[in-house]
């Protein structure tokens, strides 16, 4: 029995974000996605344009998610954005952790892409809330130092249980921006 239309084009993104993370846009065909997810070429390109359109499919949720938090920080002053930026940006980061592992692998390439415009201006959102607004040397290289560290962590595949890796990455960067916790 065939899958409905939005099943097989959910089931074609999965398997198409799996073999993105694992080989990298590049090394993964559409051979290789249509066998992944079980369908013909054919059936794969009805879905979908081109591997390009899967790409910018499986990317516009983790940009647009990181232009909406920076938005919800936007309205809290000081000290007052450090631990919702960074509960806010921990979670987006596990969320989207092979989408995060897809553009660091071919990162050049990947930040010229149109879907992820959005991400410079959003990511400079961020490490303002992170730095609680300051304009201190320290609070601003600590503030990329949690943007870098926590997508790394994330991206690296790290076996550990992801309630764990949630608190252990909250934790470690409240501690790195010296907002210690108990």
């Amino acid at each position: 029995m065939p899958r409905p239309p939005s099943t097989m084009r959910r089931h074609i993104l999965d398997s198409a974000l799996r073999l993105f993370a694992e080989h990298g846009f590049k090394g993964a065909s559409l051979h290789d996605i249509a066998a992944e997810a079980h369908c013909s070429k054919a059936s794969l390109l009805y879905h979908f344009a081109s591997k390009d359109a899967m790409l910018t499919e499986l990317l516009t949720p983790p940009a647009e998610s990181l232009r909406a938090l920076s938005e919800e920080l936007a309205a809290l002053d000081g000290d007052r954005a450090v631990e919702p930026a960074v509960r806010g940006y921990v979670g987006l980061a596990m969320r989207f952790h092979l989408e995060i592992k897809i553009i660091f692998a071919e990162l050049p390439d990947m930040l010229g892409h149109p879907v992820l415009a959005v991400i410079p201006r959003a990511v400079d959102q961020l490490a303002d809330a992170l730095a609680g607004r300051s304009g201190r040397p320290r609070a601003r290289v600590m503030a990329q130092m949690v943007i870098g560290g926590v997508a790394v962590t994330v991206a690296a595949d790290v076996d550990v249980e992801q309630d764990t890796m949630r608190a252990e990455l909250i934790q470690g960067a409240l501690r790195t921006l010296g907002h210690l916790t108990s």
